[in-house]
């Protein structure tokens, strides 16, 4: 009995999700609305609040995945060798989490730094960015004179600096590479980026 309810608990949420993403894919992550997701899903509004606190725990659950596969291409790719192929390689990310200024937001209350008590999907994607960018900086013609993990928050940072300014009307001239390239240069190569 305990095992046809867990089972038909994960399908009801599997449900919900897969109505959330469809739902996604036609209107984009703002439009998403709560009424629209459990009519598709055929369930409750009330079965929804079971399975998530509010819409943006379900985006947490469906953007965490999404930055997920992300990272699994920079993992899978060389590791940059210039700033430019840095900020290359960066882009499709960037693009990801500024898609809408609501998936910004989302990524920013769930990436750990608004003290979210709770670790997600998003959360745990900004630990593993400093991981592949640490791993950058193994053989990288970059500074040497700090540790890899800091150059490494140091990029995320100046990431989310860039991103950040593109929601911004008075900082909002130039694209994310723009803003990006001197951010990485000047940290990554301080001589060369002073110059």
């Amino acid at each position: 009995m305990a095992r046809a309810t867990q089972k038909r608990t994960l399908e009801t949420r599997a449900r919900l999700i897969a109505a959330a993403e469809a739902i996604v894919a036609e209107v984009g992550f703002e439009a998403l609305r709560v009424e629209e997701v459990v009519l598709r899903a055929g369930t409750a509004k009330g079965t929804f609040f079971v399975h998530f606190k509010d819409k943006d725990t379900l985006m947490d659950l469906i953007i965490g995945p999404r930055i997920d596969a992300h990272l699994d291409a920079l993992q899978a790719g060389p590791a940059p060798r210039t700033i430019e192929e840095m900020t290359g390689a960066l882009m499709p990310l960037c693009d990801l989490m500024t898609c809408e200024r609501y998936v910004f937001d989302v990524i920013l209350r769930y990436s750990g730094a608004a003290g979210v008590a709770e670790i997600g999907p998003i959360a745990s994607t900004f630990g593993r960015q400093i991981e592949i960018f640490a791993q950058w900086f193994d053989d990288a013609p970059f500074r040497r004179d700090v540790t890899a993990d800091l150059l490494a928050e140091g990029v995320q940072a100046f990431v989310i600096q860039a991103m950040a300014a593109q929601f911004c009307a008075l900082h909002n001239s130039q694209s994310i590479r723009e803003r990006l390239e001197p951010y990485l240069r000047a940290w990554l190569t301080p001589a060369a980026g002073g110059t």
